[in-house]
């Protein structure tokens, strides 16, 4: 019988062996056991050098704990176990009011693609660095005009012998000022030889010929950045994937985007939901009622992956339906919102409104981000319901 079964007060380290339950209890005690220390991680600042410094530091405080260490390999700094005992303790970090660290998303997007296709001596190198939060990395996948049809990219990569020199621009790329390492899609076929052609690279970030240039968004904040590559020589060592292969790691990539960060997203959608329940005590029940549903939704379709991506599933396009309901929910919600709230999103200026003004803001993306919601409509009528394609 487990320490937690035998004393359910007992605060104990995480390990491999937890069942859900004891994962979900222990790090509950252990929130309550640290708050005071904790406290300085529930509201961040305003400015987004403080924001990275501060998850960053968040992320430092759970990795040494042990509760993000879960599900992954111990040769990449994981404690072994399954995927899922990670997933939880990221929805209990949104139940208890704590912003999950935005690397979380790199980490569990971007670090499973390096642990899968990158060569061993690599991951084994800077995987556990970034699940730390010692570095950052960031996606190099949209470009001008190659954003929703990623096939279409046309940043270049040239053999040189033992190196690559790529050229070329990326755009909408998060928190790449701050980035030590970028996973970047490439052409190296022909210009016409779409997916076929596409060629993922693992590039340092302080690597001569590469200039980040933030770009503000509505909110005011420059969160984004267009990267722009001038002849940078890359070593063939850090091609993730082989040649051509770029594709197969970018829908993998897609499918961790819509698994673990889905998963993640909408722990904290449905932290946000309670706390315009507060806030809005007069709010139409039929409104809470369809946001309580589309939060619920999302929640059991992010499980399916999550397991299916524990088990090593081919996923498919199924993955597309995350991504949609994942958009319908966000917009829905902070839409109830503004609804529910119009002085405090429009007129007011305390801290509690500049946060609701924001996240409203951002929902305006999220049909957008990570896969059209068009593009995900065509997916799923025509790849997993047969219907004629779009002419």
């Amino acid at each position: 019988m487990s320490a937690i079964r035998s004393d359910p007060t007992a605060v104990i380290e995480p390990h491999a062996d937890m069942t859900i339950d004891e994962v979900r209890g222990a790090f509950r005690r252990w929130l309550i056991e640290r708050a005071d220390s904790l406290e300085r991680f529930t509201e961040l600042p305003t400015d987004v050098e403080g924001i990275f410094a501060t998850l960053s530091a968040m992320q430092r405080e759970l990795y040494d704990a042990g509760w993000i260490r879960m599900g992954w390999p111990q040769q990449l700094g994981g404690l072994g176990g399954a995927l899922i005992l990670r997933a939880v303790v990221s929805e209990e970090l949104a139940a208890a009011g704590y912003p999950p660290p935005f690397s979380f998303a790199t980490q569990e997007v971007l670090g499973p693609a390096v642990a899968r296709f990158a060569p061993a001596d690599l991951s084994e190198q800077v995987l556990p660095r970034l699940l730390r939060g010692d570095e950052s990395w960031c996606q190099g996948f949209s470009e001008p005009g190659a954003g929703s049809d990623l096939a279409s990219l046309r940043t270049k990569a040239v053999d040189a012998g033992d190196h690559w020199i790529v050229s070329g621009e990326k755009i909408w790329t998060s928190w790449a000022q701050f980035a030590d390492r970028c996973l970047l899609l490439t052409r190296t076929g022909t210009p016409d030889s779409a997916h076929r052609g596409i060629t993922a690279l693992f590039v340092d970030m302080n690597t001569p010929g590469i200039t980040v240039s933030p770009l503000t968004a509505i909110t005011g904040e420059a969160d984004f950045s267009s990267l722009f590559f001038d002849e940078v020589r890359v070593p063939k060592s850090r091609t993730i994937g082989g040649v051509g292969h770029g594709w197969e790691v970018a829908m993998f990539i897609l499918s961790c985007e819509r698994g673990a960060a889905a998963w993640q997203r909408q722990a904290w959608m449905r932290w946000r939901l309670e706390r315009l329940v507060v806030e809005a005590p007069d709010l139409d029940p039929v409104q809470l009622g369809e946001a309580f549903e589309l939060v619920g939704a999302l929640r059991l379709l992010s499980r399916r992956t999550l397991r299916a991506l524990n088990a090593g599933e081919d996923l498919g396009v199924l993955p597309s339906f995350d991504k949609y309901v994942m958009s319908t929910a966000e917009k829905f919600l902070f839409d109830t919102a503004l609804t529910a709230l119009p002085e405090t999103l429009l007129v007011e200026t305390d801290r509690t409104a500049r946060d609701w003004r924001t996240d409203y803001l951002y929902s305006r993306a999220s049909s957008i981000y990570g896969g059209a919601k068009e593009i995900q409509r065509n997916i799923i009528s025509e790849r997993i319901l047969g219907l004629p394609r779009e002419k």
